[in-house]
């Protein structure tokens, strides 16, 4: 797990680092749940936060869980990036910024959304 959920830096600046990369549906649920854990051990509005889903398994099962993850992170997270979403479909996607109210800005390589987030 240490290796999917840890900080990392990128100009500096500290950016949490949710590596869902090839995960299935089981890993992304348990992953998922230390997500939660972890996000709300931090301050309110503290993390910048860079998803990346690239071939991982986003089933109906998973988007629910999805979604109460990232309501429930919102207080925590003043922005966030996400990778690797082709694969997820449209409506899901649209799902997640609705049901979360959050804006969830995505991108075609880690270092695009990485420079992004470090911006002011």
């Amino acid at each position: 797990m240490d290796d999917r959920i840890q900080f990392i830096k990128h100009q500096g600046k500290p950016i949490l680092l949710l590596d869902f990369s090839n995960a299935n549906a089981h890993e992304m649920q348990v992953l998922l749940e230390h997500v939660r854990i972890t996000v709300a051990k931090h301050a309110r509005e503290s993390l910048v936060t860079l998803a990346d889903y690239t071939g991982a398994t986003v089933d109906h099962t998973v988007a629910a869980k999805l979604k109460e993850v990232l309501t429930l992170d919102r207080p925590f997270v003043k922005k966030t990036a996400w990778v690797g979403t082709e694969s997820i479909p449209h409506a899901f996607m649209e799902s997640f910024q609705n049901f979360s109210r959050r804006e969830i800005v995505t991108f075609k390589t880690r270092e695009e959304a990485m420079d992004w987030l470090v911006k002011d």
